[in-house]
């Protein structure tokens, strides 16, 4: 079987790329960066936005998981029109160079956010969606829409997984557990807005990724799923078991007012995910904490050691040549 992952250099694609090679599947990225963390992959390097490229790429590929996207709601607001352009374009790209060559099926990688505008505390995938209120949301409702139209029409299958807040290695630096390890390494201290009571239930990414691989199963096909973690995390919770981690004495929690209008989270469902994919979250908080320090701490052993190697080299070049004086023949 081979398999073709859009965003495969990203965060939750790169995880996604690991668990499928670990079920021995062949697997193809479709990105504009080179993947960092496997070599035995392929690797197409274009754009989203190319359909001709996505239609070749696509060639004898047996399904589809398109990650690539927009991810960061300030980027989606700041350039409100390129977001679209790949959240929306990108997708309706992704389900034509399917249909083209006849893949046996589109995983399409969405988020719980689409419930933001609902009514309901809890949710599940039954629950009728509202007019999002952001860009953001809007992007991923109007793909989901995309891809039940094409299973209807043009009978290409298509799953959708509706994401938690993943976090784990490899996550971008601006999510907020990374930015509070970040804070606490350095010595700084990490704030709080008002009591901390807000909520989310994070999905460790690992756990997030064995979730796509499972959605390739039959029973998979034209479905919804919610993907979200188990347990209620608050930010002040967040802190405090970083600071539990990495000690109390080194770590320091501070708090500020509070933003008003601040989300306080809703109750999502996986209970569909456990029953048909037999998916769970597995790893904890403390767990999942655990692991980013670690692969955050070598990260930056790493990138450490190769300043130093360049630093070194340019101090080489940058030395003047060393002259010697040869005495003249009498």
């Amino acid at each position: 079987m081979r398999a073709l992952v859009t965003g495969g250099s990203g965060f939750i694609g790169s995880h996604v790329v690991d668990k499928l090679r670990e079920r021995g599947i062949q697997v193809r990225v479709y990105d504009m960066i080179m993947p960092k963390f496997r070599d035995d992959i392929e690797y197409y390097q274009a754009s989203i936005l190319d359909l001709e490229s996505l239609t070749m790429a696509m060639a004898d590929v047996d399904a589809v998981f398109h990650l690539a996207a927009v991810a960061d709601v300030k980027s989606v607001y700041e350039h409100p029109h390129y977001s679209e352009s790949i959240n929306v374009r990108g997708t309706i790209n992704v389900l034509e160079a399917a249909r083209s060559n006849k893949v046996s099926r589109v995983i399409y990688g969405s988020t719980i956010w689409v419930y933001g505008d609902v009514a309901e505390e809890c949710v599940d995938e039954d629950t009728p969606l509202h007019a999002p209120s952001h860009l953001y949301t809007a992007t991923k409702m109007t793909s989901e829409y995309y891809c039940q139209a094409y299973a209807r029409l043009y009978g290409l299958p298509t799953t959708i997984l509706r994401y938690g807040i993943p976090y784990g290695p490899r996550a971008r630096d601006g999510a907020v557990i990374p930015i509070f390890v970040s804070k606490a390494l350095q010595g700084e201290p990490l704030t709080i807005a008002g009591d901390g009571s807000q909520y989310r239930k994070f999905v460790y990414v690992e756990d997030l990724a064995e979730g796509n691989a499972l959605a390739l199963k039959g029973v998979a096909a034209n479905k919804i799923y919610n993907l979200d973690g188990k347990e209620r995390v608050t930010i002040r919770q967040i802190a405090q078991t970083i600071q539990d981690i990495l000690g109390k004495d080194k770590v320091r929690i501070e708090t500020v007012p509070g933003r008003p209008g601040d989300f306080g989270g809703k109750e999502v469902s996986s209970e569909r995910a456990r029953r048909e994919l037999d998916w769970e979250p597995r790893v904890g908080l403390r767990e999942g904490i655990e692991r980013y320090i670690a692969w955050y701490q070598a990260r930056e052993a790493q990138r450490a050691t190769e300043r130093s190697r360049l630093d070194t080299t340019l101090h080489d070049f940058s030395s003047p040549p060393v002259t010697r004086s040869v005495a003249s023949s009498p």
